[in-house]
């Protein structure tokens, strides 16, 4: 008989039904695997802290002396706050730059927490910027920790070439962070800034010919999102970022002291590391308040 959209077998359709849940069922299992493996180290931090916290508060009214485990997660918590938590929300920043202002800083919430990450690189801002454009789980991958990346089900391959075909972005397009979604292009200005909804903004700065300053800027609403976010994600996100600066900063520079210089071509390599034309900074801006 031959095949007619109209007419599909019982034992067709029971066949896509269970393939549809079998999908599911799948879907579902690895949303959770990501969940856990994200969420699972600073759910425990933070019952933890809780914990001791409490027990040492009970102490204390009870009028007798906290146990050690207490008194140790405590100061720990009171450390993370005072110490830690500062220096990791400004993480390679430098005197002056939380408060400078940058491409994209109108994208970002006005009030709440605000974090920087920075790192110099020793490459040109032209030799930098391909390795930040073509970032993404369908891409290049986010050049930092790949098992752990796949630990959580991401399927991420971190690439060690640029690829010509991944250095354009649309407004609004997505930068897949795994396979199901990701986080939607707010701003594209090519050589200078990537912007990322809910994520924030990756800034270069060029420090003469062959220095650069790559920067993320973020900022995360005041209220339930700051302490859920402070609670939740905020070591997950740095632990990662911090990766992805330092992914970039070893490809750039080891891509830069490859490239021979313009007076001395390398005949020995038929297609060299860096292969992707960048273009001009003066190429169009596009973000959602400015569009050519």
């Amino acid at each position: 008989m031959p095949f007619s959209p109209s007419y599909v077998p019982t034992h067709s359709l029971q066949a896509m039904n269970d393939d549809a849940s079998t999908k599911s069922g799948f879907r579902v299992s690895a949303m959770l695997r990501t969940v856990v493996v994200i969420l699972g180290g600073p759910l425990l931090l933070l019952g933890a802290a809780i914990a001791s916290i409490a027990a040492a508060g009970r102490a204390i009214f009870g009028r007798r002396p906290p146990s050690p485990w207490a008194l140790a997660g405590a100061a720990a918590s009171v450390l993370y706050i005072l110490v830690v938590r500062p220096w990791h929300l400004g993480w390679g920043s430098e005197r002056g730059d939380m408060e400078r202002e940058l491409p994209g800083d109108e994208l970002l919430p006005n009030a709440g927490t605000r974090i920087l990450h920075a790192i110099t690189i020793e490459a040109s801002a032209e030799d930098v910027w391909p390795w930040v454009a073509q970032i993404g789980q369908d891409r290049g991958g986010f050049y930092t920790y790949e098992w752990l990346e796949n630990l959580a089900g991401l399927e991420i391959r971190n690439a060690d070439q640029i690829h010509t075909e991944w250095q354009d972005r649309d407004l609004g397009e997505t930068v897949h962070l795994h396979p199901d979604g990701g986080l939607e292009v707010t701003m594209f200005e090519p050589g200078r800034a990537l912007g990322l909804e809910n994520w924030g903004n990756i800034v270069l700065e060029p420090i003469g010919d062959h220095r650069t300053r790559l920067m993320v800027r973020g900022r995360i609403p005041a209220g339930t999102h700051s302490l859920v976010y402070a609670a939740l994600m905020e070591l997950p996100h740095f632990i990662m970022e911090r990766g992805m600066l330092l992914g970039i900063k070893r490809r750039a520079e080891d891509a830069a002291s490859r490239t021979p210089p313009a007076n001395q071509p390398d005949r020995s390599r038929q297609a060299p590391t860096r292969s992707a034309p960048v273009q001009r900074r003066d190429s169009p801006v596009r973000s959602r308040y400015h569009t050519d």
